[in-house]
């Protein structure tokens, strides 16, 4: 089968449907709502020194408002260009936010200080939106661009959460070793662009920065790279980056710990002693077993009367077993292991008959689905295809452009049409 190159990309959202009943009767005394609510961000009236200042030489910028201000998330949103050693410290009280810069500014550099959404009124919490102070130490700003866009190597998907680092050092080890020139965020597309920048020569890296470093230092963090140096100047083109991350090194085992354990254990598929309407039971052992009897395993009601129609298999591996029933919604089961009902490659049995008590979920825990296709006879057997954390969950063979489903497991999901 060959996957046509026409995937949707369609969020799913489901709707639980209720009743509501309308009553009529006396007027009621409410209290007043307060009129509407604020929507405004803050609006700045003063900068000292101005924002775009040339020849820069404090240690002090005031930001005043015409609001009370918070800042929020700030060490998640502030990047300063380029790097600091000591980081400013920033500061807000009634309206207004300090900025004290407690390192050595270097001199004819432009500085840029990017809040993004961090200032915020008091209130409601409505943010400026990407908010910049810029000032330059020399007699000029400098003001080129460059920008580029981050994929995910594996998927093709976009990560916000990455970071976009630019190295004037451009020996190999420099992301290693310190902290780069200049910072830039990603947007939900997954673009970047550095603003303010001097010309010159430059490496490109991105990294998901877990540790907050600005250093890569864990090979299995998501990391890329240009494969070539970026001269930034008025012709710059953009950069398209693909990052992945080293497979982790899986832990090494003594040989006391891959001897098989002398206790025979499983596991159940259950979720909060709740079972799923849509999918089988499975009860998962740590060894494999032999000598398996599904006449000593048995599913019954509260009053212990079993259900026959229940089909109860082991898998090719014999460790995991599979119970398949019609099951009822919001009903009580139990499901009985006699001791004897098998025994590992060694030998070894349960320690005791077990029953596990469980319920099934309700319907209205689920959603349901109608959807209808155009030019679906563009495809050859087309299979419907519902994709979740990169797996394939569900797939449906699709005879016609209406397709529908009673109940479906709530969630975002990835649709693909499948052409067979």
């Amino acid at each position: 089968m060959n996957l046509r190159n026409v995937t949707f990309f369609i969020a799913l959202c489901f709707f639980v449907y209720g009743s509501s009943i309308l009553e009529s009767g006396c007027a009621t005394i409410g209290t007043p709502t307060g009129g509407p609510r604020d929507s405004i961000p803050p609006v700045l009236l003063d900068a000292n020194p101005p924002n775009g200042s040339l020849h820069f030489n404090e240690n002090r910028i005031t930001l005043t408002y015409d609001e009370y201000v918070q800042l929020v998330k700030l060490q998640d949103n502030l990047l300063v260009s380029p790097t600091p050693k000591i980081i400013p410290n920033v500061d807000f009280k009634l309206k207004t936010v300090t900025i004290k810069i407690r390192d050595t500014l270097e001199p004819n550099t432009t500085y840029r200080f990017d809040f993004g959404n961090s200032i915020a009124d008091n209130n409601e919490g409505n943010a400026i939106k990407h908010y910049s102070y810029i000032f330059s130490t020399g007699s000029y700003i400098d003001s080129l661009q460059f920008s580029g866009n981050v994929q995910l190597a594996e998927t093709g998907k976009k990560d916000s959460t990455l970071l976009v680092f630019l190295y004037k050092d451009l020996d190999d080890s420099a992301v290693l070793k310190h902290k780069p020139r200049y910072i830039s965020h990603l947007d939900s597309l997954g673009n970047f662009t550095f603003h303010n920048l001097p010309g010159g020569t430059y490496n490109v890296y991105a990294l998901k920065d877990e540790g907050g470093q600005r250093i890569y230092n864990h090979p299995d963090e998501l990391f890329a790279f240009s494969d070539s140096t970026v001269k930034v100047s008025d012709s710059t083109k953009p950069v398209q980056l693909f990052a992945y991350a080293e497979e982790k090194e899986k832990p090494k085992t003594s040989s006391a710990t891959n001897s098989k354990e002398k206790k025979l254990k499983y596991t159940a598929s259950l979720q909060n002693e709740k079972q799923d309407l849509l999918t089988p039971l499975t009860i998962e052992f740590n060894n494999k077993l032999k000598n398996f009897d599904s006449t000593k395993i048995l599913l019954t009601d509260t009053l212990f009367k079993p259900y026959n129609a229940a089909l109860i298999t082991i898998d090719t591996t014999g460790k995991k077993i599979t119970v398949n029933n019609k099951w009822i919604d919001n009903s009580d089961y139990r499901l009985i292991i006699a001791k004897d009902f098998a025994t590992d490659t060694s030998g070894i049995a349960l320690l005791k008959s077990d029953t596990i008590h469980f319920q099934t979920q309700k319907e209205s825990d689920y959603g349901s689905i109608a959807i209808e296709f155009k030019n679906l006879e563009k495809f050859t057997n087309p299979v419907l295809q519902f994709v979740l954390n990169n797996e394939v969950v569900n797939s449906y063979p699709l005879t016609s452009p209406k397709w529908s489903i009673k109940l479906f497991k709530p969630g975002d999901y990835e649709l693909r049409i499948l052409e067979d």
